[in-house]
């Protein structure tokens, strides 16, 4: 449950960040990363649920910072999470590399729509954005793996 509180309140933080102070957008792109360990956590623990929290996350953004941002987020959201929840429904992978495989294609997605739609899209912003949710994706790609083979060795 704190994963999903976490992913629904820095949804509209960073919702409102954007909106409120845009002059500071690599900073609030960089926390971009967070959201897409959080969402991923959520994932895990709620499967399809994760869609719902993304909806409630998006409806408080709506109504507490810039709709343009709260559309932007609205959109780059749903193209983003339509992309991981058709990774996750037909590949047989294991979790860790489903989690990784769908960040790789619905990442660039996400940033570029987000960031096309407010128009902040500098090399700077989109670059800090990849990069921190790259990063993020696979600290929690390898703590995934670590565990996976942790449960392994102690099955054999």
């Amino acid at each position: 449950m704190p994963y999903l509180l976490l992913y629904i309140a820095s949804v509209v933080l960073i919702n409102y960040a954007f909106a409120a102070a845009p002059g500071l957008d690599v900073l609030w792109s960089a926390w971009g990363g967070l959201v897409f360990i959080l969402r991923d956590m959520v994932q895990t623990r709620f499967g399809h649920g994760a869609l719902l929290a993304m909806l409630v996350a998006l409806v408080l953004s709506y109504a507490t910072s810039d709709p343009t941002i709260a559309l932007a987020s609205a959109v780059a959201f749903g193209v983003s999470e339509c992309i991981d929840w058709i990774v996750f429904s037909i590949t047989r992978r294991p979790l860790h590399d489903r989690l990784w495989l769908s960040s790789a294609l619905s990442i660039p997605v996400d940033t570029l729509l987000f960031f096309g739609m407010i128009d902040a899209m500098t090399v700077a912003v989109v670059g800090t954005s990849l990069l921190s949710k790259f990063a993020g994706v696979s600290v929690v790609w390898l703590l995934l793996a670590w565990r996976r083979k942790g449960a392994a060795s102690q099955d054999a």
